[in-house]
């Protein structure tokens, strides 16, 4: 199992590093919130957030189960 944490270890960092900014989305959303005014461009930034830390949430759960499967896994192994 270690050679398939190896290939995902690889597959994270090139992810990473071949990354490139969009500025479309947040211009969008900067007019947007202009329009509206300052309390409904707050209730705008944390419906962002919101929606942005579900899938984060969601990865670090499955992060989570499958370190704690190899580690149990290595214990057994040892």
């Amino acid at each position: 199992m270690k050679r398939w944490s190896r290939i995902l270890l690889l597959v994270i960092l090139i992810s990473a590093a071949t990354v490139t900014a969009v500025n479309a989305q947040c211009s969008i959303c900067t007019k947007t919130a202009a329009q509206l005014g300052e309390k409904s461009a707050r209730s705008l930034n944390s419906g962002i957030i919101y929606l942005m830390l579900t899938p984060f949430a969601i990865v670090g759960f499955i992060g989570y189960k499958w370190w704690k499967n190899e580690k149990e896994n290595n214990s057994q192994v040892e």
